[in-house]
């Protein structure tokens, strides 16, 4: 059963030669940290090249409740009038945060040392998603939370009246959760620390130097050791947000198991915390290639060149690589049921903890398509068929844009097709999925409910 009130069950068709130039959509991690840290900022933040999906336009939402002023100037430009660090004021209204993990554990801990109120809730499946990772840590700040059994919600923080810094070792590899702390120390006196053991996706630290925040970075025996001063007076800046690299596997990974193809996907950010599948699928054999490496806003970027690939070999995928690719293991996975062999995959236990349990999502769907499956707490093996999926079932999205997305593009090299029950959740991180896949060549339809 769906958390809205409609759905969209979809279906997607075998297709040939996908072909042609995939504009996907900007950044959904930098656009959430443009608008908080916009509003953070005394004066106005330009941004470029916003995601406009509903994840981001939540975390816009939120950031108006909170005090600042969030501007669309149309064509993914915006604008953001901070109102400084520690200005917020108390929302008159439940921030309401949709399905997107991301606002809520970011925007908690952006107000956590602020002397004010706010309850948090979400749609069904964030509902059900721990916050007890980023309540925890929070508390070490003087702030208090209220919410389900589980730290879940709908909650309610309080933010500390006397703040204090905090020192906390993350205890999973969770950029959400060290974002959440970082943006907490900001308004906190003296020096706030933290520790993970395994380096997670960077842009909070990159985004809070460029803001003007004092911010240092080392690795150590205990691992990659950030520590923040806090109480600065954030710069408002000019933002032009690079293209998905989770959004642009989608498109590539079509490509490489579609017969024919031969897909460019342009001004793709590469940060080295975020493009480990990318460098997963070299390794296995895929004809992908990265054209016009250079640098924008801090950021490496390039222009990913994806044929199709009819050779590629399972591979043991390593474990310290999941940090920086666990949203981009669901489409893998329809790629390694394409390759020839086993596709191992270790040490990703935080996939059962996301929108959904993608690790379950994914290996009921690949099942009823034909493909053998191997899973355990925090592992699972795709035993590959050499590009011949059977297909022809009807997959549970279970809320979730990824495992939607990830089924209709094994729709389109299965031999029967795939089908999912709600094509809804797309729109949370891709709302322009469908017609960048049918400029393609693709073929993926609405079906009636």
């Amino acid at each position: 059963m769906s958390g809205h009130d409609a759905v969209i069950p979809m279906s997607s068709q075998k297709c040939f030669a996908l072909t042609g130039q995939a504009d996907v959509p900007g950044d959904k991690s930098i656009s959430h940290r443009s608008l908080i840290l916009g509003a953070l900022s005394v004066g106005e933040t330009r941004i470029e090249g916003l995601l406009e999906g509903d994840d981001v336009l939540s975390t816009g939402k939120a950031m108006q409740a909170f005090g600042a002023e969030v501007v669309n100037n149309g064509g993914g430009a915006w604008s953001v009038y901070g109102v400084g660090v520690g200005g917020f004021a108390e929302p008159d209204c439940i921030i309401d945060c949709g399905n997107s993990g991301t606002s809520a554990r970011l925007i908690m801990g952006a107000m956590a040392t602020s002397p004010i109120s706010a309850t948090f809730v979400g749609d069904s499946s964030l509902n059900k998603r721990p916050m007890g990772r980023v309540t925890d840590p929070l508390a070490l700040f003087g702030a208090q939370s209220h919410g389900r059994s589980g730290g879940r919600l709908p909650l309610t923080i309080t933010g500390a009246d006397e703040p204090v810094p905090a020192l906390y070792e993350v205890p999973m590899p969770s950029a959400q959760v060290k974002s959440a702390i970082l943006f907490a120390g900001l308004n906190a006196p003296g020096q706030t620390v933290v520790i993970e053991k395994e380096a997670t996706r960077d842009h909070t630290e990159r985004m809070l130097t460029g803001f003007g925040a004092e911010l240092s970075v080392e690795d150590t025996e205990k691992g990659r050791v950030i520590t923040l001063t806090g109480q600065p007076e954030l710069r408002p800046q000019h933002i032009t947000i690079p293209r998905d690299p989770s959004s642009a596997a989608f498109p590539v990974c079509a490509a490489l198991i579609v017969e024919g193809s031969d897909v460019l996907v342009p001004n793709i950010g590469l940060n080295p915390t975020r493009a480990g599948v990318f460098y997963t699928l070299q390794e296995m054999g895929a004809d992908l290639t990265f054209e016009n490496m250079r640098e924008e806003g801090g950021e490496p970027v390039a222009d990913l060149r994806a044929k199709y690939s009819p050779n590629m070999q399972g591979i043991e995928v390593p474990p310290e690589r999941a940090a920086s690719m666990i949203d981009e293991y669901p489409i893998l996975s329809v790629v390694a049921s394409f390759a020839h062999g086993v596709t191992r995959m270790h040490g990703v236990g935080e996939l059962r903890v996301k929108e959904s349990d993608r690790i379950e999502a994914m290996a009921t769907g690949l099942r009823e398509a034909g493909v053998t499956v191997e899973d355990g707490p925090d592992w699972w093996h795709v035993h590959g068929l050499e590009g011949a999926v059977p297909g022809g079932n009807t997959a549970a999205t279970h809320l979730d844009h990824r495992i939607a997305m990830s089924f209709l593009i094994l729709g389109l090299g299965a031999e029967n097709g795939m089908s999912i029950d709600d094509g809804v959740p797309v729109a949370t991180s891709f709302p322009i999925f469908e017609t960048l896949m049918a400029d393609l060549g693709a073929s993926i339809c609405r079906k009636e409910a």
